[in-house]
C-alpha cells in the first residue's frame, strides 16, 4: 500500500555519466523519446559551448539527433519550462557552472523529472565539475562504460591526445573534440603525467 502525501510529490534526478563514446547522449536521446512517445511535455537543454553537432541539437557518435535548446547560464534554463513541463534533459552537464545544482533542485522541487548526462571523469581522472554533487543527490544512476581504444578492455575514463600524444596534467581542461583529440581507455592504458591529487 502506498503511504497517503498531503502533499505534493517531489520530482526525480536521473544522472547518466561514463567515459566519452561509452553512449551516454545516446541513452539520454532514448528517454526523451520514450517521454515523447508518453506524450509528455519535454523541455532539452545542451550547453552552448558544445557546438560539435551544431548549437541547436543533442547529438550521439552512432548519429542519433534530438532538437535542444542552446544555454549557458544554469538559471536560462527556467526561462523555457512552465507548470505543463513534466520532463527537462541537459546533455553536456559537466560544462555548466556549479550554480547548475541549484537549478535542478528548484526543478525537482516543483515536481519535475530531471534527467542528466556527462562526464563524470576529467582526461585527467578527476571528478568533473559539479557532477560529484548531482551523483550524490541522485534518484537513479545510469554509469556506463565505453570499449578501450587501445586493448579493447572495458574503459571508465577518458583519453586526451595532442598530437596524437597523451595531453599532460596541466593542460586546459575543457577542449571541444570527438575522436581527432580523445579515446576512451581502461585503466591500465590510461596514461597521464601525473596522479591525480584526491
Amino acid at each position: 500500500m502506498t503511504p497517503y502525501k498531503s502533499h505534493e510529490t517531489k520530482g526525480t534526478l536521473e544522472v547518466i555519466c561514463g567515459p566519452m563514446f561509452s553512449g551516454k547522449s545516446e541513452e539520454l536521446i532514448r528517454r526523451i523519446k520514450r517521454a515523447h512517445y508518453a506524450k509528455l511535455s519535454i523541455a532539452v537543454f545542451k550547453h552552448q559551448f558544445d557546438n560539435r553537432t551544431g548549437t541547436e541539437h543533442i547529438a550521439s557518435h552512432d548519429g542519433s539527433r534530438i532538437a535542444g535548446i542552446p544555454v549557458e547560464q544554469p538559471e536560462k534554463i527556467l526561462d523555457y519550462i512552465n507548470k505543463t513541463t513534466k520532463v527537462i534533459a541537459i546533455d553536456e552537464i559537466q560544462f555548466f557552472p556549479i550554480e547548475i545544482v541549484n537549478v535542478i533542485c528548484r526543478l525537482i522541487d516543483d515536481g519535475k523529472r530531471v534527467i542528466v548526462a556527462g562526464l563524470d571523469l576529467d582526461f585527467r581522472r578527476r571528478p568533473f565539475g559539479s557532477m560529484p554533487i548531482l551523483l550524490a543527490i541522485a534518484d537513479h544512476i545510469t554509469k556506463l562504460k565505453a570499449i578501450c581504444m587501445d586493448c579493447g578492455c572495458e574503459a571508465h575514463f577518458t583519453q586526451r591526445l595532442v598530437d596524437g600524444k597523451p595531453a599532460q596534467y596541466n593542460d586546459p581542461l575543457v577542449v571541444i573534440g570527438a575522436q581527432e583529440n580523445y579515446q576512451a581507455r581502461c585503466r591500465d592504458c590510461h596514461s597521464i603525467d601525473q596522479q591525480p591529487p584526491y
